[in-house]
């Protein structure tokens, strides 16, 4: 992917109003991330130090899955990306 600001981005995170995640369902989150590395590894994808690090950051958060790929799609300033969200692209750092 790119290389993350992780602390600036953990900090546009935690100015986000959103439900975070219950401990059990991190736990869950947590596994499910687990299991989708290692696929990237068999498929010999594998994530760089900072990728592993701004999803740890994610998880640490607290932040659901698919607000998470909202906020990798916004970061990256993808056409698809929910631009209401207060997250800054990486282009404009």
């Amino acid at each position: 992917m790119s290389d993350f600001d992780i602390e600036a981005i953990r900090g546009q995170v935690r100015a986000m109003d959103f439900v975070r995640g219950t401990p059990a369902e991190i736990a869950m989150w947590h596994e499910d991330m687990a299991d989708s590395r290692a696929n990237l590894v068999i498929e010999d994808m594998i994530p760089s130090p900072n990728d592993d690090a701004f999803f740890a950051m994610m998880l640490d958060e607290g932040v659901p899955p698919p607000l998470v790929s909202q906020i990798l799609l916004r970061l990256l300033d993808h056409p698809d990306a929910d631009r209401s969200l207060p997250i800054t692209p990486m282009e404009a750092h």
